[in-house]
Order: C-alpha cells, then sequence, then structure tokens
C-alpha cells in the first residue's frame, strides 16, 4: 500500500467494512428518525438498493474501488435526482441524517468533520427548488 492510498477517506473508514456500516446506519437512521421523515419518503418502501447504490458510489468518492462506476458508468448524480424535490429542507435533512450517522459510527472527528464539509458541498449542489 502506497502512503497515498493509507489516507483516502475509503482507508480511514476501514474500508468496505467501514462505508458499509456508515452506509446502513444512515439508512437505519433514515428509516427510525422521525426527523429525517422527509427524505425517507422520497425513497422506495424497501431501501435496500439505495443502500447498495450509496455504498458503491461512496466506495469510489471515498478513494476506493469504483464500485458503482463499474455497474452503471458515471453516476449522474444531479441528473438522476432531478426527479425528486430537493430544497433547503431537503438538504439539511439528508445532512443531519449523514452527521449522525458519522458520529454514531464514531468516525475520527477530523475525518468526519473533513467528510461533513464534502458531503455538504455535494447535498447542496443536488438542490433543484
Amino acid at each position: 500500500m502506497t502512503a497515498g492510498e493509507a489516507t483516502t477517506p475509503f482507508t480511514r473508514l476501514g474500508g468496505e467494512v467501514g462505508v458499509r456500516a456508515l452506509v446502513d446506519r444512515f439508512y437505519d437512521l433514515m428509516d427510525l428518525e422521525p426527523a429525517y421523515a422527509g427524505i425517507r419518503a422520497m425513497h422506495p418502501s424497501t431501501l435496500e438498493g439505495s443502500r447498495e447504490k450509496l455504498f458503491w458510489f461512496l466506495c469510489g468518492w471515498l478513494g476506493g474501488p469504483d464500485l458503482y462506476v463499474q455497474r452503471h458508468g458515471h453516476p449522474r448524480l444531479r441528473a438522476r435526482h432531478l426527479p425528486y424535490a430537493i430544497g433547503i429542507k431537503e438538504r439539511d435533512q439528508w445532512m443531519a441524517c449523514m452527521i449522525q450517522a458519522l458520529h454514531e459510527q464514531q468516525i475520527d472527528d477530523s475525518l468526519a468533520e473533513r467528510l461533513a464539509e464534502s458531503f455538504f458541498g455535494t447535498a447542496d449542489w443536488m438542490r433543484n427548488r
């Protein structure tokens, strides 16, 4: 492993196991917490497909294998989310859910802060309302 590989967020999270744990906690919270009901309603009744897609996407986005690209090609995040009304409220719910998942997974504070900043940039860019 090179020094660059050792410092990727993917590696710092614990590779696929760590990313899977984060994604699973994120969707568990979305399913359980009333505060996230707005974004939960935007998803299918079962979250299994959403869990897989976010896991595949985050693996590559965080510096690991491009699992999403291998299966679906370019993510085209904004285009894929255009059918959903995403405004500030939805962005903020998504972010709160992810920040809670990061906290509950006991992600190193400096990494969690860096990830939250990056997630916010992407979540804000997804707004279409």
